[in-house]
């Protein structure tokens, strides 16, 4: 039975006898959370329950996104959380695989609840002393577990994989010419930097906030399945002096976002030591993999690299977000962002100030990122993260070899993938008997799009499609959710060949 509550939500703490208020309202929203939880990972639930946005905006069954003037009463505000839940869409289903970022770890959850509990701030220690010493210790283990001396490494949790590429070309162009931090781009030689053309797009987006400018981004062929050519790299930069730039950096991708490919990542290290670049590995997707024995071997070479981003919150099913940025130098971070702020960081202060890392961000206020990363580590331990990443890899196999055998679907790419991306389309019959032509392709790659409708509308399961260079719109199909297991993946399958059978 649902309690009855006051009509104001000021009843709640810190209002005097609040204490009986705030406890019930805490209770019913848990056992809507707990309801939400229960119904994510029931395969017989829909993952979404689709609505265009004009629809949500009008309103739907008393649910009104519009802000009032007097006070909801808390049994409004607890239909609006449940409301909430219900129109989004559950990332946690077994059957969810849209994005990199799937599953809701329970441990996870529980330490986000704590972090929102806690609600304090990353830049000093004074503020967040067991958050800051925490920190510390998630950092040191992942500097020893991509094979770099532990005392030596530094980095910083920060607002995703987009932020921590960005850093790393913050470090590396104030390595290359510190004076740009306090006399600007005027005062340094026009730069350019190397990346490849299946990278993310934020190494061009961090050139472009950064002054250095997105035209200065070169970006160097990869083979058919996605990985950088090497010997790209080096005729690239030579043609880069040659027009006189000053290359500085190079971006090798673990784990690519579509393809899920590897750089070779001691090629393109032996590449940069020769011309004397920063090299940076944005393994932000494939970083899990250090963990599994039997995968981490695709990313040799990683120990070599100047700056990692790995973000927890993809392979390793942290919740969202959970991002860090990597450094083997220490004390960079501090030298290149550090501002000194004296409201903030004040030198003598009685505790050793060393620990008030926040002038290393170029954030002030900074979320607490990592308490719920440490906590699953401290359930899992690296043996349970192990298992949780090979049975991912495990499933995205298990679906390249049923559609390897089939002839309704087509794999992008040969070869079993390195990753757990599967990359295929999906072969309506009146396509079949086709040879290929530009007008097959025209009609291939309204497939996909047309069965995403009908995925998203009737809502059972999820996956992502694009095209990519030349190729038409495929599927990707991503697998990061320990919860996903084989009949979710025929399910997949069937659920594909029943929407689009008749295309």
């Amino acid at each position: 039975m649902c309690h009855v509550f006051p009509s104001i939500s000021t009843y709640l703490l810190p209002a005097e006898d609040g204490e009986e208020a705030t406890k019930h309202f805490l209770q019913e929203l848990v056992n809507i959370l707990l309801a939400y939880i229960n119904k994510s990972l029931k395969r017989s639930s829909k993952v979404l329950d689709f609505h265009y946005p004009h629809q949500l905006k009008e309103g739907l069954e008393g649910f009104s996104l519009e802000l009032p003037d007097q006070p909801d009463n808390l049994e409004q505000l607890l239909v609006d959380c449940r409301d909430t839940l219900k129109y989004g869409v559950k990332t946690g289903h077994p059957r969810f695989f849209n994005q990199l970022s799937t599953g809701l770890d329970i441990i996870g959850l529980a330490g986000e609840w704590l972090t929102s509990t806690a609600n304090t701030n990353m830049f000093t220690y004074e503020i967040s002393p067991v958050f800051i010493l925490m920190e510390e210790v998630v950092l040191r283990k992942m500097h020893s577990i991509i094979g770099w001396p532990e005392e030596d490494g530094d980095g910083i949790f920060c607002a995703g994989g987009t932020m921590s590429n960005l850093y790393s070309v913050l470090l590396a162009r104030f390595h290359l010419f510190p004076v740009v931090k306090t006399h600007g781009m005027s005062a340094i030689p026009r730069l350019a930097l190397f990346t490849s053309v299946h990278s993310h797009y934020s190494i061009k987006k961090s050139a472009a906030v950064l002054g250095i400018g997105s035209e200065n981004v070169i970006v160097v062929r990869c083979d058919e399945r996605g990985k950088m050519i090497s010997s790209e790299l080096n005729s690239s930069i030579e043609t880069a002096k040659s027009k006189g730039l000053v290359p500085f950096y190079v971006n090798a991708t673990a784990g690519t976002t579509v393809y899920g490919a590897f750089d070779p990542l001691n090629e393109i290290a032996d590449i940069c030591e020769h011309h004397g670049l920063w090299m940076h590995v944005d393994a932000a997707w494939g970083g899990g993999l250090l963990l599994s024995n039997k995968h981490r071997v695709k990313l040799q070479g990683i120990k070599r690299a100047h700056s990692v981003t790995w973000n927890p919150h993809k392979m390793m099913g942290v919740p969202l977000q959970c991002s860090t940025i990597l450094v083997k130098r220490k004390g960079l971070l501090q030298e290149c962002n550090q501002l000194c702020a004296e409201y903030l960081f004040q030198p003598d202060k009685h505790y050793d100030v060393s620990y008030d890392t926040g002038d290393k961000s170029i954030q002030c206020g900074r979320h607490v990122d990592v308490f719920k990363l440490w906590l699953m580590w401290k359930a899992k331990g690296s043996e349970g993260f192990e298992a949780q990443i090979n049975h991912c890899l495990e499933n995205a196999e298990y679906l390249y070899y049923k559609l390897k055998r089939r002839t309704d679907f087509q794999l992008v790419f040969k070869g079993k993938p390195e990753h757990s991306n599967v990359c295929f389309r999906y072969l309506p019959k009146r396509l079949q008997s086709i040879l290929p032509s530009p007008e097959r392709d025209r009609e291939l790659h309204m497939v996909a799009p047309k069965i995403k409708t009908k995925m998203m509308e009737e809502g059972f399961t999820m996956i992502g499609y694009q095209p990519l260079e030349d190729k038409v719109n495929f599927f990707r199909c991503v697998f990061s959710n320990p919860a996903t297991q084989r009949e979710d993946v025929d399910f997949l399958i069937d659920e594909i060949v029943r929407l689009g059978c008749e295309l």
